[in-house]
């Protein structure tokens, strides 16, 4: 993982609002829940069993694309996804 990249949700999103990134490009669960909900966006949230999930959400539905071991490496994937 990237010794830059963002260590949780919160500072990703400071990271990516400074990178420029619309805030209607993705949601964080807990942290960034664009309303109203945006047609398609990538986000980030947390599984039912513990595991963090990054993905795409299109077309109304879910898609993971990744499933992480822990909030630090879902934010530094969701911040490489959108910078």
């Amino acid at each position: 993982m990237d010794r830059d990249a963002p260590p949780d949700r919160w500072a990703v999103r400071t990271a990516l609002r400074a990178a420029g990134v619309a805030d209607g490009h993705y949601r964080i669960e807990g942290v960034h829940e664009p309303v109203p909900t945006p047609p398609d966006f990538l986000f980030l949230r947390q599984a039912p069993d513990g595991a963090w999930e990054t993905g795409a959400y299109e077309r109304g539905a879910h898609h993971v694309i990744g499933r992480h071991p822990d909030e630090a490496a879902a934010c530094a994937h969701l911040f490489r996804l959108l910078t």
